[in-house]
C-alpha cells in the first residue's frame, strides 16, 4: 500500500464550483435510506467535486486521498484558503478527516459534530463515528489493496498521524504582552536545549502559535486567531524565521534585529516557502541535532531530519513553557473577564427583556454578544465563531447559526451560548445555558443543568498535590452526571492564550485553563454546557505544602432557575455562594466604572448567596459598592 506524499497537492484548491444545496421540506437531518432521500436545505451538493477528484486520481493512479481539517501548522482555526474538508464534504465543524477512494466517501468525526454532519453531508458521503486514527487505518485496509496508492499531503499530518496511518495579512505587533522579551524567551529555550542530556542544536518550530509567543508577535492571516504563517528554526547561535518577507516592516525588522551580522539575538529572515530548503541544508551538517514537537510537527518537514539527528518530544519546549503564565499575564488576564463580564451580563440582561417578545433569533444574540465585547476596552474580536443555540440545535456541541438554520428564541426551550473575545492582552471564551421561563414540562434540563453545574464545581473546588494532569479530574467532571446514567462526548478542559488561541494543549496543570467543561446534550431536545476560566494557584493545606487548587476568573453568574438546590452538597453550595460574592465585589466595581448602573442592578439580584439568602440579600447596594471600592483602592495601593 504505497503513499503518494506529495500527489494532488493543489488539486482540491482547483476545483471550482458553487456550493450547490438541494432544499426540501421536513426534518433537519438527511436520510438516505428514504426512497427518494431526504436532503435538508442545509446539505451541500458535493457530487460535482467528487467526481473531478476522483477524474484527478485517477490520472496519478492514486486509489485514496486522505483530506483532513487543518492547515500546514496543524492549526485548529483555519484561514478560508485552507478548509479542503470542508469544501469536499460540506461539513463544516473544527474536527474531522474525509476519505474519497474511487467508489467511496467517508468522513470520520467526533460526537459533537454527529447531527451537523447529517445536516450538511448529502448522501455521496458515509459518516463515521469512531475518530480514532487507527480507524481511519483498518478502514483503508479493508477498502484499498497492498498495491494501490494512497494519496495524501504531507504538510497537513503530523508525525503521529502520517505514522499511524502509513504504517492574509500579516500585522505583528510587538505590545508588552509578557514579563518577558522575545531575547529573554530565547535564551530560555536555548538553556533548555544545553540542559538536555541528548544535547540539540537547534529547535524547529512548526505551530504558529510558537512562533507568535517566541517573538511576542501578533498577526492576521487566520480568522479569530492573531497569528501568521510561519516556521522557525532556533540555534544555539542563531535564529531564522519564515515568514512572507513583502509583509515585514521597517520598524519590525529593527524589532528583531534582522539587519545586523548573523548574531545569536539577530533574526535572519527567509521566505516562508524556504524552510524545507533551509531545513535540508541544516541536516547536511555535520554534528547538529533538531529537536521537535511530534504533536506539531507535519510530516513534509518531519521527512527531512534522519534518525540519528532527531530528538522528539511530545510538545515542544516553546509549548511547554508558553503554557505557564508569568505574574503578568496572569493579571492580565484576570483584568480581562472583568471586562469581558460586563459584556455576556449585558447580552443575559438583554436576553431576559426581549425573548417573551419573540423576535430575536439565534443569529442576532450572536450579534448582540460580539457588538457588546466590541464596546469593551482593547477588544480586537471574537475568538472562536459564536455557538448561540436554542432548543434542538444546543443538542449539537459546536453548533453555530446561519441563516438557513438560525432558530427564534423562544421562553419555552433552553438556550446555550458558547462565545469569546479576543483582547489586546487576553483571549476569553464563557459558555452559558439559560432558560427564560419555568417550562411546565420534564424537568429534565433543570436537572441536567444542575448536574452539569455540579461537576464544574466539583473541579473547581478540587485541591491536588502538583504535577496532576487533567486527565486525572475528568471523573470529578462526570460523577453527578454518571450517578444518573449521563454522560458528554467532549473533553472537560483546555489551555487559554494570551490574546493567542482559545484552545490551548494543557501538558499538565500547571497552567492557565479552562477547566472544567463539562455538559450534557439530548438529541433534538436540548444542550447544557458550563465553562469557565480559571487560574491554578497554591492551596493551604494542614500538611502538605506542594498541593494545589483553582481559582475562578470568569464572572458570570449561572442561571439561577436551572439550578436545583436540593441536589446539591452544602459544601458546593458554599463554594458557589462565595463565587457569587466575588463576583459581587469585582463586577461591582466595574460597572460603577463604566456607569452601568442597570446592568449592576441585575447582577445583584443574580448572586444573591443559596445559603442564609434572606440575611445575605440584605447586604445593601451601598454597603457592596463601598465594600468593592475599598478592595478596588487597596488593589491601585499595592
Amino acid at each position: 500500500m504505497p503513499f503518494s506524499d506529495w500527489l494532488l497537492v493543489g488539486t482540491l484548491l482547483a476545483l471550482g464550483g458553487s456550493w450547490n444545496v438541494i432544499r426540501a421540506d421536513g426534518g433537519s437531518e438527511r436520510n438516505c435510506s428514504a426512497i427518494p432521500p431526504y436532503l435538508p436545505s442545509t446539505m451541500v451538493n458535493t457530487t460535482l467535486r467528487l467526481q473531478a477528484l476522483r477524474e484527478a486520481m485517477s490520472s496519478v493512479n492514486v486509489s485514496a486521498y486522505i483530506i483532513p481539517g487543518t492547515d500546514a501548522h496543524l492549526s485548529e482555526y483555519i484561514a478560508p484558503r485552507d478548509a479542503r474538508m470542508a469544501f469536499m464534504t460540506g461539513f463544516t465543524g473544527s474536527a474531522g478527516t474525509a476519505v474519497v477512494t474511487l467508489n467511496k466517501a467517508v468522513l470520520w468525526t467526533d460526537s459533537r459534530y454527529w447531527v451537523q454532519a447529517e445536516r450538511q453531508m448529502d448522501c455521496n458521503w458515509e459518516l463515521e463515528k469512531d475518530v480514532s486514527i487507527s480507524s481511519i487505518a483498518d478502514w483503508l485496509i479493508r477498502e484499498v489493496s497492498d498495491t494501490d496508492n494512497i494519496g495524501f499531503d504531507p504538510f497537513l499530518f503530523s508525525i503521529r498521524k502520517a505514522s499511524l496511518i502509513v504504517f492574509s495579512h500579516l500585522a505583528p505587533t510587538h505590545t508588552r504582552l509578557t514579563e518577558r522579551t522575545w531575547q529573554m524567551k530565547v535564551e530560555h529555550i536555548r538553556t533548555q536545549m544545553t540542559d538536555n542530556p541528548y544535547k540539540p542544536t537547534a529547535v524547529l518550530l512548526s505551530a504558529l502559535d510558537e512562533t507568535a509567543w517566541l517573538f511576542n508577535l501578533r498577526g492576521s492571516d487566520v480568522p479569530y486567531n492573531p497569528f501568521f504563517y510561519s516556521y522557525t528554526l532556533l540555534t544555539l547561535n542563531e535564529i531564522w524565521l519564515f515568514v512572507h518577507k513583502d509583509r515585514v516592516t521597517e520598524d519590525l525588522k529593527l524589532y528583531l534585529n534582522s539587519t545586523c551580522f548573523p548574531l545569536a539575538h539577530c533574526v535572519q529572515l527567509l521566505e516562508y516557502e524556504q524552510v524545507r530548503v533551509m531545513l535540508k541544508n541544516y541536516m547536511a551538517t555535520s554534528g547538529v541535532k533538531v529537536w521537535i514537537g511530534t504533536e506539531y510537527t507535519n510530516y513534509a518537514l518531519y521527512e527531512l531530519i534522519t534518525p540519528e539527528k532527531l530528538l522528539t518530544s511530545a510538545y515542544s519546549p516553546v509549548l511547554t513553557t508558553k503554557a505557564v503564565k508569568d505574574e503578568t499575564e496572569q493579571r492580565i488576564l484576570r483584568d480581562a473577564h472583568v471586562r469581558d463580564a460586563v459584556a455576556v451580563i449585558q447580552l443575559l440582561m438583554w436576553l431576559e427583556k426581549v425573548v417573551p417578545e419573540g423576535k430575536e433569533t439565534e443569529m442576532t444574540a450572536a450579534h448582540y454578544v460580539n457588538e457588546c465585547r466590541s464596546k469593551q476596552k482593547d477588544s480586537r474580536g471574537p475568538s472562536f465563531e459564536t455557538i448561540s443555540a436554542s432548543g434542538p440545535n444546543a443538542a449539537l456541541a459546536h453548533y453555530s447559526p446561519s441563516n438557513a438554520t438560525s432558530r427564534k428564541l423562544t421562553v419555552d426551550e433552553m438556550y446555550l451560548v458558547d462565545s469569546g473575545g479576543q483582547y489586546l492582552y487576553f483571549t476569553s471564551i464563557l459558555i452559558i445555558s439559560n432558560q427564560f421561563s419555568d417550562l411546565h414540562r420534564s424537568l429534565t434540563p433543570k436537572e441536567a443543568f444542575t448536574r452539569v453545574l455540579m461537576g464544574n464545581i466539583e473541579i473547581s473546588r478540587t485541591i491536588f498535590p502538583s504535577g496532576t494532569k487533567g486527565v486525572n479530574m475528568e471523573m470529578l467532571g462526570r460523577r453527578a452526571l454518571w450517578e444518573v446514567g449521563l454522560n458528554y462526548g467532549h473533553g472537560t478542559g483546555h489551555g487559554v492564550g494570551n490574546y493567542f488561541g482559545v484552545h490551548e494543549c494543557t501538558i499538565a496543570l500547571l497552567i492557565v485553563v479552562s477547566l472544567p467543561e463539562p455538559g450534557y446534550y439530548k438529541e433534538n431536545d436540548f444542550g447544557i454546557r458550563i465553562e469557565d476560566v480559571v487560574v491554578i494557584v497554591p492551596a493551604h493545606t494542614k500538611y502538605g505544602h506542594n498541593y494545589l487548587t483553582f481559582e475562578t476568573v470568569s464572572l458570570v453568574p449561572y442561571d439561577r432557575k436551572l439550578i436545583d438546590t436540593s441536589l446539591m452538597s452544602p459544601q458546593q453550595l458554599q463554594w458557589l455562594d462565595n463565587y457569587y460574592l466575588t463576583i459581587r465585589e469585582l463586577m461591582g466595581a466595574e460597572l460603577d466604572r463604566q456607569g452601568l448602573t442597570e446592568e449592576k442592578t441585575w447582577m445583584l439580584k443574580h448572586t444573591v448567596p443559596f445559603q442564609s439568602a434572606t440575611a445575605s440579600a440584605a447586604v445593601s447596594s451601598l454597603s457592596l459598592t463601598l465594600s468593592a471600592l475599598a478592595t478596588t483602592l487597596l488593589h491601585i495601593l499595592l
